[in-house]
């Protein structure tokens, strides 16, 4: 038995089989939303939905069966446990307060291609990882939104109440700002005036009318480059690194498993060996040509 639901597993149209099953409940999902689609094929999406949890369930229930008498080792790969709570929310009564959880276990069905696919889970996993170095990414954008944002209300609160009147609306307005939708319009208003520039949606005058047309430019654009160029992009570098160093550890395991399976490396295996003492061999080289030139020199006398 165990041995017939590891050749299931590994067969080739096993996974892109899943695949498929998955991508097609997802689009019925969709379908689901249109009311005239379910008066007019209401039974056929449930019959299919049946269908598609039973296909779900008799493959966790092959994936636990190719472990033998040691079914718990399907538990410790993370994404399996993630396929069998999803699975799992299916079995919830769809009567009473389970209904919407019910709906919503459908819909985590798409997330179910994360598991599927190898190379989401490599982005997945680097996200994951890179959450420690996001914290602290995150914190200093806190100060550098807290600092701005203490500074727009001392300077802008009585020429624009409606967007720096008090610390929390210049936080939503310093946020309009970073996201970059329609930032030139609040830094207008402060440079020409709220009289000059009058605010769109604010009934009333500004207890205080006044422009500053060197001061708001250099608020705004410092907040920008600091905010959104530089700060944001530490983000993207945090998350490239982790997505680096997945990637190597995930190339690390497959030759693992290789080595493994056939006991001796793949053609691959060697090739990327002997590139990587090749660059060792290089790096040397030029180690010990530089501590040539250096011994070549003449030195100067004292």
């Amino acid at each position: 038995m165990q041995f017939l639901c590891q050749k299931i597993v590994q067969a080739r149209l096993f996974q892109p089989f899943i695949l498929g099953v998955i991508v097609v409940a997802s689009i019925v999902v969709g379908l689901e939303t249109f009311p005239r689609l379910m008066e007019k094929y209401g039974s056929a999406f449930r019959l299919f939905d049946i269908t598609v949890l039973t296909i779900f369930v008799i493959e966790i229930l092959i994936k636990v069966g190719a472990h033998g008498r040691r079914p718990w080792r399907f538990f410790r790969d993370p994404w399996n446990v993630f396929d069998f709570t999803i699975v799992s929310l299916a079995f919830l009564p769809a009567t009473g307060p389970f209904a919407p959880v019910l709906r919503l276990a459908r819909v985590l069905r798409v997330l179910r291609l994360i598991s599927v696919v190898p190379r989401l889970q490599v982005i997945v996993t680097a996200l994951l990882r890179s959450i420690p170095s996001m914290g602290f990414i995150g914190l200093l954008l806190m100060l550098h939104f807290y600092v701005y944002a203490v500074v727009g209300t001392f300077l802008f609160a009585q020429n624009d109440p409606m967007h720096f009147g008090s610390l929390h609306a210049s936080f939503l307005s310093l946020f309009r700002t970073v996201t970059l939708e329609d930032w030139t319009d609040l830094m207008y208003i402060q440079m020409y005036g709220s009289d000059s520039y009058p605010i769109f949606g604010f009934e009333g005058e500004a207890p205080e009318p006044r422009a500053f047309p060197l001061l708001s430019p250099l608020y705004f654009v410092s907040f920008i480059l600091f905010g959104t160029m530089i700060v944001l992009n530490l983000f993207i570098g945090v998350v490239v690194n982790s997505l680096h160093e997945v990637q190597v550890e995930a190339e690390l395991e497959k030759r693992q498993r290789n080595l493994e399976k056939t006991g001796r490396p793949s053609l691959e295996d060697d090739i990327l060996a002997l590139e990587h003492r090749l660059e060792e061999t290089h790096k040397l080289l030029q180690l010990l040509r530089h501590r040539a030139v250096n011994e070549t020199e003449p030195r100067p006398r004292g």
